[in-house]
Formats: structure tokens, C-alpha cells, sequence
């Protein structure tokens, strides 16, 4: 299919698209982010009572509750004073940063000896209890168990530090539902069918009139063995002839102007790679919302990527869906 510009080329209209694009994502961050950061936030609190009841109010951690519920990692660090970044606890206890990773993901390595394991979760205990916040956990300096509101304050102090520290990847999510669900819905009234990425061995022969999310695309690496690119959005079309490849989407979504523009390159980044496995004719495009200024959006035009703004999703119909 020949390719045609979407908004790349109409440079004439790029600074309307940015004024109304900050407006669109401003609107949407005032009216959802706010129910989004209380959904959270209670669910921090009750992890912050679960971890308590695990380990007596923290007077006793131990070894073996942190191999039961490794994630409690979180908690812990948020419960020193002060709240302990997850490099800042690496370098205390001296164990590797995909160690504390792995556990505020919920896991251990499985191929560390039993007496090693036991040595990082001892050094993490021995920190984290030296570090423990006495002023919100008063009780822990006699060993003894705290009053109903004594209690109820620090998980609700624990659990705002936890919502605080994950609040950019709440948002990012929130985001990527929201930008997902607006394609879904755009395709879906064009009569395509969503289909799991699971169920799709090879992007290049989609069924015509389909897509699907998150989509691991083999690319070539130099020399080296072909990795796979992770595609927010993949649509063979519904005139697509046999061969012809489909159109690929990455979203994007930023709250401030300074962020796009330090990752302007990896967008470039990829259609290079793409180009260099599948050749000229691979498209990938961006679904844009947010701060995405003319400086960043000159550097992609001048890349060949094009883009389509969530505020007027219907340019899609300009790609050949």
C-alpha cells in the first residue's frame, strides 16, 4: 500500500496540535488521575496491614517471612526514615540490585544456594531494622504492640509513601489503558477483530482485518542474535494483499515537555532496527497525547516517522485501516 503523509508533513498545524493536546492530557489527568491515586493508595494501606500482621507490626522479621512474601521489600523501604530508594538499599546491605528487584516483584532467585539467599535476606533485615521511622512506629523501640490509632496512622503514613513511589508507573498504566482502549474502540467500529497476542507466531501474517497489544517483534541486531521489539499496537489491514507487511503503533503519552524530548531517540531507534530486518517498507507510526513539542516532533518528522494525535484519532483513516 502506497504511504501516504499523516501529519508529519503539515507543519502549518503543529503548534494548534500541541496547545490542544497538552489541553486533552491536562483534562484527562484533573478528571481521572485523582481516582486512580485513591484506588491505589487504599491498596498500599492494605498491603502496609498485611505486612503488619505478618511480622507483628515489624517487631519481628525474619528470614523466612521475607521468602514467604518477598514483596514486603516495598513496605520495608518505606518504613525507614529515610524511605530508602531501592539503590540506596543496595549499596547498604551490599547485595546486586536485581536482587531487591526480583523481590519487589514477588520473588527469589531460584538458583542461588540456599546459604547465600540467607545471607542478602539477613543483611536486608539488619539494615531495614536499624533504619526503622520510630517517630511513625513509636512502639518499636519497646518492643511492644501499638494502640489501635497508633497503628492505623502509620499504615496510612507507610502507605502514602508507597503511592508516592509508584505514582509515575500508576500513571504510565492508567495511561496506556486509556490510549489502548481509545484504538480498540476507533478499529472495532471499522469492523477489525482484536486478537491475542499469544495466539500470533508471526506478525507478518496476520489475518487482514485484525490487531492486537503488546506484541514481541524479532529484530536484527547486527551480528548478534535477533532480540524481540515489544509493539504497543499491530493492524494488518483489510486490503492488505499477501506479503504486504502491517502497520505498527507505539504509544505515547507525557505530562511534561522535557521528558519526550530526552527519549525523542528511541523511536528512531526502532524503526532503524525495523527497517534493517524488514526493509523500507515496515511502518511504524506514533499515537501521541501529552507534551510532545515541535522540537520533538521535527526530530521524528525528519526520522520519516509520522504520528497521529489522540485528539483526533480519526486521522488513523489516513494510514489505509
Amino acid at each position: 500500500m502506497k504511504k501516504c503523509s499523516i501529519n508529519r508533513n503539515n507543519t502549518g498545524q503543529w503548534k494548534k496540535d500541541v496547545q490542544k493536546s497538552v489541553m486533552f492530557y491536562n483534562e484527562w489527568f484533573l478528571n481521572f488521575a485523582p481516582s486512580t491515586y485513591v484506588d491505589a493508595r487504599q491498596d498500599a494501606i492494605n498491603k502496609v496491614e498485611n505486612a503488619f500482621n505478618k511480622t507483628e507490626c515489624f517487631n519481628k522479621l525474619s528470614i523466612d517471612m521475607l521468602k514467604s512474601a518477598p514483596e514486603t521489600i516495598t513496605i520495608l523501604r518505606m518504613a525507614t526514615t529515610p524511605p530508602l530508594a531501592r539503590d540506596r538499599l543496595m549499596g547498604l546491605a551490599d547485595v546486586p540490585r536485581a536482587f531487591i528487584k526480583g523481590m519487589e516483584e514477588g520473588r527469589l532467585p531460584q538458583r542461588m544456594s540456599a546459604d547465600m539467599l540467607d545471607e542478602y535476606l539477613n543483611r536486608i533485615i539488619l539494615v531495614i531494622s536499624k533504619l526503622f521511622d520510630v517517630d511513625v512506629m513509636p512502639w518499636l523501640t519497646s518492643g511492644t504492640f501499638p494502640h489501635e490509632m497508633d497503628r492505623l496512622l502509620a499504615t496510612h503514613v507507610i502507605g502514602d509513601r508507597v503511592c508516592g513511589s509508584l505514582a509515575d508507573p500508576i500513571i504510565r498504566n492508567e495511561q496506556e489503558r486509556r490510549q489502548l482502549g481509545s484504538i480498540s474502540h476507533f478499529l472495532k467500529n471499522k469492523g477489525y477483530r482484536f486478537v491475542e497476542s499469544k495466539n500470533i507466531t508471526d506478525f507478518k501474517t496476520m489475518e487482514p482485518g485484525t490487531f492486537t497489544y503488546h506484541l514481541n517483534v524479532p529484530v536484527k541486531m547486527g551480528r548478534r542474535q535477533n532480540v524481540n521489539m515489544p509493539i504497543d499496537v499491530v493492524i494488518m489491514r483489510k486490503a492488505a494483499v499477501k506479503g504486504e507487511l502491517p502497520l505498527l503503533i507505539e504509544c505515547k503519552s507525557a505530562g511534561d515537555f522535557t521528558n519526550t524530548n530526552k527519549r525523542r531517540k528511541e523511536e528512531a531507534t526502532k524503526i532503524e532496527q525495523l527497517k534493517y530486518t524488514y526493509g523500507k517498507d515496515v511502518e511504524l507510526i506514533l499515537f501521541l497525547c501529552g507534551y510532545f513539542d515541535s522540537g520533538y516532533l521535527g526530530y521524528e518528522a525528519a526520522e520519516g516517522i509520522d504520528w497521529v494525535w489522540e485528539h483526533r484519532i480519526g486521522d488513523l483513516d489516513k494510514s489505509g485501516i
